[in-house]
């Protein structure tokens, strides 16, 4: 069932996720701090999804965490029908089955928008009870389908294709669309990674989520994780949900970085308004309090803006995963450059004009505002040199060019060179009105 059109996710959604810095343990207080500090200091320049990620109903989550990420056969809160509730011990205001709409409203409150995540499937738990489904004469152990099963979190069953399996997904979208909720990040479904000979064996799950997303009535973002994607599944993809995840779990190490222009290469045909191919997670500022080891990230400030270089040239959809409460002025300087965020919307096509192990260059050009981009960037380990002729860019005519980092000006024409002295791993983008044919 296709969505018209995701009018309500226009350009690539942007926004804030616990997981890096937290992991499994975050709480009401943390989420409400962070969705603060997006309101004041985030949300003029696009940034305005506040998301729980992972386990916000599993008791006591990340108290093991030495020994397990997930600790297995953990308590789950859960309602009548098998649906997932949030722990009250870290959400309070969830409790009397008020479920996350409280924070909800409260996150709403500050002009943002909310999201959880979830794991696909059916709660073990609830198939091992026989909870009925609501709305029908199952019980979660008919539409459990224990040959369905995710490798790294024990908490889940995939759900069958029948009738009573798309009623529980219709009965999990009532609900969360009750609470208020706009944005789903689902796991284990874009790639279900343990099925080496069958990568995409929760399509139809796909399908039902979408399904019950259009069923609920309200407009909710639909992701899809983790990556890699798969390439000939793109029009499935694109057909059902609005991001999904080009890679596995992208952290602050160069190699995956460098690794990023190769798969952007692949899909950089694949985005467009509503969807969009996703790089996932921005590393930035302070993370990993919840795996026991906070640190800032690892990634050079060159690095860091070739990640936000090139996150936004391409159109990924843009998260955090840092404590927000704990940016930096540097840090905040790169998510609030207004003139490298206008390359984000879909009108504005990416295109690679080359890459190989030392460097690479993109362009793109927004159709309809005339506005283009050219970006050059140095994957060696040393200082270089990285050039494109004009030509190779989209000019004809002569134009004034505007690097969007350091604001440094110069003048192009079609039969000149562009070309810049970066550091490693460095990168320029330079933002012009282009006065030639694009593609």
């Amino acid at each position: 069932m296709k969505r018209d059109k995701n009018k309500f996710a226009v350009v690539p959604p942007m926004g804030w996720n616990s997981y890096d810095y937290y992991d499994t343990a975050v709480n009401e207080a943390q989420v409400k701090a962070n969705a603060d500090y997006m309101a004041k200091h985030l949300r003029e320049y696009g940034w305005e999804y506040i998301i729980v990620d992972i386990q916000w109903y599993a008791h006591g989550a990340g108290s093991r965490r030495s020994e397990y990420q997930y600790i297995p056969f953990s308590t789950l809160e859960m309602d009548g029908f098998g649906r997932l509730l949030p722990d009250p011990e870290r959400f309070p205001s969830s409790v009397n089955g008020a479920g996350f709409r409280p924070l909800a409203d409260y996150v709403h409150g500050l002009g943002l928008k909310f999201g959880i995540h979830i794991m696909r499937g059916i709660p073990r738990a609830a198939a091992q009870e026989h909870l009925p489904v609501k709305g029908t004469q199952s019980t979660a152990a008919d539409v459990a389908d224990p040959a369905s099963i995710c490798g790294w979190n024990p908490d889940m069953y995939g759900v069958r294709k029948c009738p009573a399996g798309q009623s529980y997904y219709d009965s999990l979208l009532e609900l969360y669309a009750g609470w208020g909720v706009d944005f789903i990040k689902c796991d284990d479904i874009c790639n279900t990674n343990l099925y080496k000979d069958n990568p995409y064996s929760a399509a139809h799950e796909v399908e039902m989520l979408a399904g019950a997303i259009q069923n609920c009535g309200r407009d909710i973002v639909l992701s899809l994780s983790p990556g890699p994607a798969l390439i000939d599944k793109a029009w499935h993809y694109e057909t059902h949900a609005n991001m999904w995840r080009i890679t596995d779990d992208f952290w602050d190490r160069w190699d995956l970085l460098k690794d990023m222009f190769r798969r952007c290469e692949l899909w950089q045909s694949h985005v467009s308004e509503g969807c969009y191919p996703d790089c996932d997670m921005l590393p930035l500022g302070y993370l990993g309090k919840g795996f026991g080891r906070e640190r800032t990230t690892d990634f050079t400030r060159e690095e860091q803006r070739t990640m936000m270089t090139l996150w936004c040239l391409f159109g990924s959809p843009l998260m955090l995963g840092a404590e927000l409460t704990k940016l930096d002025q540097w840090t905040l300087s790169l998510l609030t450059n207004r003139e490298v965020l206008r390359m984000l919307p879909p009108a504005c096509r990416p295109r690679q004009v080359r890459r190989d192990e030392s460097q690479a260059v993109w362009r793109a050009c927004n159709g309809e505002t005339g506005e283009s981009y050219a970006a050059l960037f140095n994957l060696s380990d040393e200082t270089a040199a990285v050039s494109v002729c004009g030509a190779e860019i989209g000019l004809s005519g002569e134009a004034e060019l505007t690097e969007l980092w350091t604001k440094e000006k110069r003048t192009l024409s079609g039969d000149g060179v562009l070309e810049a002295k970066l550091p490693p791993h460095g990168c320029a983008v330079y933002g012009f009105q282009k006065n030639a044919i694009f593609f």
